[in-house]
């Protein structure tokens, strides 16, 4: 719930804005959470997720590039330099792939301003990761899409 003077954060039991004093009338009190409330929570710990799910692979290809130059035999020197480069560089690609959902269930989490751009924009590029990108790109753009998502968004921004 939040103060409609400030925008500050009320808990159920205070009787007055912690930021603001304005007195808090019942019916104010009654008000039940906006959509992006009710999601903001759970769209952030399913990108932390991602992000941990995707950095687990990253570490290993990154590990496998080390050890890879010892098990090609020496008399191939492309397969040699080669083979370490490609680990490389998509053990490269899905850390910064992981660091990107981390960094986005953080700022949504802390209602950080550049949460919601973040996360609309990775939203979007997700959806070309089928089955589970898609649905995970789906409801974060449903999440945060909203007709009022924007300004309410904002409002949280504020308020931290």
């Amino acid at each position: 719930m939040f103060c409609s003077a400030c925008g500050a954060e009320i808990q159920p039991q205070f009787t007055a804005c912690p930021k603001c004093q304005r007195p808090l009338t019942p019916a104010a009190a009654a008000i039940p959470p906006s959509r992006l409330d009710r999601h903001i929570g759970i769209l952030s710990t399913l990108w932390l997720i991602t992000g941990a799910l995707f950095a687990i692979p990253g570490f290993i290809l990154m590990t496998m590039s080390k050890i890879a130059r010892i098990a090609v035999p020496a008399t191939e020197e492309v397969g040699r330099f080669v083979a370490p480069l490609a680990l490389s560089i998509i053990g490269f690609t899905l850390l910064v792939i992981a660091a990107g959902g981390i960094l986005v269930g953080l700022g949504l989490r802390s209602r950080l301003p550049w949460g919601r751009t973040a996360a609309i924009v990775l939203g979007i590029l997700s959806l070309f990761h089928p089955p589970l990108g898609t649905a995970l790109g789906i409801y974060t753009l449903w999440v945060l899409l909203g007709d009022q998502s924007g300004a309410e968004y904002q409002r949280l921004a504020r308020t931290v």
